[in-house]
């Protein structure tokens, strides 16, 4: 195609300027990591300053405020729902309520009710806390993958997925995703334009249905088996796992497609033949294409590498290609970064020092307006914390909702991974944390020899109570049904009766050496030992799609270690 080599000549012009800023931005912050802590008093001071006159900054002291102490001691630990009243006046239209720097956009976030938050972000905030760790975290890209950036077409970015129509808050100001938005334009950074979000199926053709993802993403693939694709940017790893069971699904649509020149029985490629019938081949002896039939030089994949991805990552990763690498995206959200990889390590990345002021609270404990803190530097290898952040877009002691883990420490420098979402099961006192589901899945896994696709749990029966109300405390009423987790597993191969026995016997172990609101809760019979479905192949790839055809946008529809829909869950299990 004419279009795709202009867009790959292009993307080859600007490479050494991308290169340059992006190994800049990395070797600013390995630079800062050196003056840590001045860093992050510098961060704090150019807050406070920047918004002393907001009317937040007056209403809890700004000026006043010295230093982290005085910091912490006038404003409360907050979540969304708590600023929620503030941020709403901003998108209002009232200008100099959170930030000085007026709000150019709103970053929807999906939480986890579900709910759409609106997340101002400011220019300043954009330019001082965003963008140095958004170009940072393509420099492995740059460094030691070139061929998945040199060209437009060479990356398949799944996560980029401009709006059809732009939502706006009360004022008018744009509401969209992070992905949806286009930085070179609201932003003036040109060289913000992600790998793979230049590439000939960035533009959809005019008769794909907006409101259709399936479809949408049917094309994109489409046009991207005509390509020397090198690298799959998801973030979320769903978005990644779906690609091999779409492209199992679709095979008979793609090869009839690439044979007649075709896109989705419409006009508009050129016909191949040739290698419609070496697909057809390929996907004939396999069973279904494979990404690594049709990419054959495929590099890297880029996402989170961590919470229910690091149990199926690794087989995921063959489906790709025998050479693919998996990096991890940042460790991050809509409202700003945590720790972003300057090195290649799996899992984890440097703390964000420069933009904007990290504390942490212990993981064990529940997250209040007045919990007690701890700084970057005081954080212990091997623990897990919640993740508080404040910055200069307007959002102070904001408690993101995720649970970060110490791996180790390079010099006096911490280095976390993302651990899960704060999200507590407590149906007795059990106090089960994602991070416990998915170590305890781990270790089972591990020490069964067995292997996973995808995972969830939740508790079924109800809580034994006493007469009068009361909790079982000893243990349940005669009688009674007692709570347990159930467990939906996809096995990678088939296991045997007696190996998902043994697996529920190790999940049970694994989750008590895990989680002592688990012991004890097993110990007092308040919980019953725990129990395993073996689900269908494919179970949670179809569950998947259906979420994204019933209207949710694909990069929204994540992995669940906790699941609440009763329909997805009896979905996953065929009833």
């Amino acid at each position: 195609m004419a279009e795709a080599a202009e867009m790959a000549d292009a993307a080859g012009g600007t490479f050494s300027a991308y290169r340059s800023r992006v190994l800049g931005e990395r070797d600013r912050l390995l630079a800062a990591l050196d003056n840590a802590r001045e860093s992050q008093d510098d961060a704090l001071r150019g807050m406070l300053r920047e918004n002393a006159d907001t009317e937040f900054g007056k209403a809890h002291g700004f000026s006043r405020c010295g230093g982290v102490d005085e910091y912490r001691a006038a404003v409360p630990i907050a979540d969304y729902a708590s600023l929620a009243p503030w941020i709403e006046s901003a998108a209002a239209g009232r200008r100099h309520v959170l930030s000085a720097d007026p709000a150019v956009v709103f970053f929807k976030s999906s939480g986890s009710t579900g709910d759409s938050k609106q997340i101002p972000i400011t220019r300043q905030f954009m330019r001082t806390s965003f963008f140095p760790f958004y170009y940072a975290a393509w420099a492995n890209f740059v460094e030691h993958f070139p061929e998945a950036v040199h060209r437009a077409d060479a990356t398949l970015n799944l996560k980029h997925d401009p709006a059809p129509a732009v939502g706006t808050t009360r004022s008018g100001q744009p509401h969209l995703g992070a992905s949806q938005v286009d930085f070179g334009q609201a932003f003036g950074e040109p060289l913000a334009a992600e790998p793979g979000s230049r590439a000939p199926w960035s533009t959809l053709p005019d008769f794909v249905d907006p409101a259709d993802h399936l479809q949408r993403g049917y094309v994109r693939l489409r046009a991207a088996i005509e390509h020397d694709v090198r690298c799959v940017i998801g973030i979320n790893p769903a978005m990644v796992a779906a690609v091999p069971h779409q492209l199992v699904q679709w095979w008979p649509r793609l090869v009839k497609d690439l044979h007649d020149g075709t896109v989705d029985g419409h006009p508009g490629g050129i016909p191949d033949p040739g290698r419609a019938r070496l697909l057809e081949r390929s996907a004939e002896r396999a069973g279904g294409l494979l990404p690594t039939h049709v990419w054959p030089r495929m590099q890297l994949l880029f996402c989170w590498t961590t919470g229910l991805a690091s149990l199926y990552l690794p087989r995921l990763r063959e489906a790709f290609g025998p050479r693919v690498t998996a990096l991890p995206a940042p460790v991050a959200a809509s409202e700003g970064f945590v720790a972003v990889a300057l090195d290649r390590h799996l899992t984890a990345g440097s703390p964000a020092i420069t933009g904007g002021l990290l504390e942490f609270v212990d993981a064990d404990e529940d997250l209040r307006p007045d919990s007690a803190t701890q700084l970057f530097h005081e954080l212990e290898t091997g623990r897990e914390y919640h993740a508080v952040i404040s910055h200069v877009g307007g959002l102070y002691r904001y408690a993101l909702g995720d649970v970060v883990r110490v791996v180790d420490r390079v010099g006096d420098i911490p280095r976390v991974e993302y651990a899960g979402r704060r999200t507590l099961s407590d149906a007795v006192g059990e106090r089960l944390r994602e991070a416990h589901v998915v170590t305890a899945l781990r270790t089972a896994l591990t020490s069964t020899g067995l292997e996973v696709r995808n995972a969830t749990c939740r508790v079924v029966g109800a809580p034994a109570t006493r007469p009068g109300g009361d909790p079982a405390g000893a243990g349940p009423a005669q009688g009674a049904v007692r709570p347990r987790y159930a467990f939906a597993l996809e096995p990678f191969l088939p296991w045997s009766d007696r190996e998902t026995a043994a697996l529920g016997r190790a999940v049970d172990a694994a989750l008590s050496a895990a989680a002592p609101g688990y012991r004890s809760a097993r110990g007092t019979g308040r919980l019953d030992a725990p129990e395993i479905h073996r689900v269908a192949p494919d179970a949670f790839a179809r569950d998947w799609q259906h979420r994204v055809a019933a209207g949710t946008r694909p990069a929204q529809v994540k992995d669940r270690v906790f699941q609440h829909d009763d329909a997805a869950w009896q979905r996953l299990l065929g009833s």
